[in-house]
């Protein structure tokens, strides 16, 4: 019988630090990248984390696939670990270069609305509703308000459409690589985590090679930003993720949308200084009502179990 799902104090307290550690993310690279170049920072960061979480990887055993992986599994394995961490990072790291932290925040909310349409057509049971269908709309008038240059006041420079394109790119890769993560065959959620990694690192190196050269010498203060990028945000954040998903569930985990950008914006605004034009804050509002109603259904059943819903 499936473990039903148990949500308790504990679990409030979890996914209050998940959304306090990943809101905190982008105020931290944008820091980081004052004295690291964009895929360098990438590739520290990805690397700390890989190294974390393959030595925790291999005290349980390496193990990966529950039955041996066929080639179309193994193909997808290494499309996911692409797509949701070396892609993803060089883009936000590159684009955070020309947006602010909290822009880029706001952006990560998106990707529950750009997963809708995705699952409609590729994971069974996922079709879209006249209720998702509507949210996925009133959400994306807000990711049309954050990159059409109203919810932000403009940097004045040249790149800055760049920088919000590259981000948005970010979130895209997020909600691709999530539809296949769903369509993988069971598998160890320490040891997904762990490969993903490994295979990001095959990426994001060479990349970095290639386009920056040799890794600059950066400070002390520098590497530690990177570590605790890598460290706290990737490694740890992905670890306490999949206990709070098998203790209290996905939908619960789900919750955590709603705190990153609000999380983002606060810490941009305090320890960054950024403007918070109001604009952005319509911006945030209906990108949070668009996931709020477009998941009705199932944080009804989270939070009144005995109720019923369409």
């Amino acid at each position: 019988m499936p473990h039903q799902p148990q949500i308790t104090l504990s679990s409030w307290i979890m996914i209050a630090l998940l959304g306090v550690t990943w809101g905190g993310t982008f105020m931290v690279m944008e820091i980081a990248l004052r004295g690291i170049t964009p895929f360098w920072l990438a590739t520290g960061r990805i690397g700390f984390a890989a190294l974390l979480l393959s030595a925790i990887w291999g005290l349980r055993g390496f193990k990966l696939f529950v039955t041996p992986p066929d080639r179309a599994a193994t193909i997808s394995l290494i499309v996911v670990g692409l797509f949701s961490t070396a892609v993803p990072f060089m883009l936000l790291s590159w684009g955070q270069q020309y947006v602010t932290s909290g822009f880029t925040g706001v952006s990560m909310a998106a990707i529950a609305l750009m997963i809708l349409p995705m699952a409609h057509f590729w994971v069974p049971g996922e079709r879209m509703t006249w209720r998702r269908g509507l949210g996925m709309c009133i959400g994306f008038v807000g990711v049309y308000l954050l990159v059409g240059g109203t919810a932000m006041n403009s940097s004045g420079n040249s790149l800055e459409w760049a920088g919000r394109i590259a981000v948005l790119l970010a979130t895209l890769c997020y909600a691709g690589s999530s539809i296949i993560v769903r369509r993988l065959p069971p598998i160890d959620s320490v040891g997904l985590a762990a490969m993903l990694l490994l295979i990001g690192c095959v990426l994001v190196v060479p990349a970095a090679l290639i386009i920056e050269g040799l890794p600059p010498a950066i400070s002390a203060e520098t590497l530690f930003w990177v570590a605790l990028l890598g460290l706290i945000p990737t490694a740890a954040a992905n670890l306490l993720r999949v206990v709070v998903i098998r203790t209290a569930g996905p939908v619960f985990m789900s919750l955590v949308n709603y705190q990153v950008p609000i999380w983002s914006v606060m810490f941009g605004a305090w320890i960054l200084s950024e403007d918070l034009p109001p604009s952005l804050f319509t911006a945030l509002a209906l990108i949070l009502a668009g996931v709020g109603l477009s998941q009705y259904g199932a944080l009804r059943r989270l939070f009144l179990p005995k109720t019923t819903s369409n």
